[in-house]
């Protein structure tokens, strides 16, 4: 099954925005280098998604990996959010 890059492209943005509704913006003003790195983590999880399908598996690890940082990163920038309300 193939994505189109306009769909992955909307569920970028959907992804952002969500990000932001659920207080980046009070984080932005506190960790504004994790807030960066989890948008370019993003940024980076899209670009991987679209791109051709057969790397020897190496393409879906870096998904996966890409995930599990942006995972650690918004698990950071909560603890932060936590420790310092």
């Amino acid at each position: 099954m193939q994505i189109s890059k306009f769909k992955l492209a909307v569920a970028g943005v959907i992804t952002a925005a969500s990000f932001t509704g659920l207080g980046a913006g009070a984080a932005y003003a506190f960790q504004p280098h994790m807030v960066s790195a989890r948008d370019h983590l993003n940024a980076a999880l899209n670009e991987l998604q679209i791109a051709e399908a057969d790397k020897g598996g190496h393409r879906q690890i870096a998904i996966d990996r890409t995930r599990e940082a942006l995972d650690q990163t918004n698990q950071g920038i909560a603890w932060f959010d936590n420790m310092h309300p």
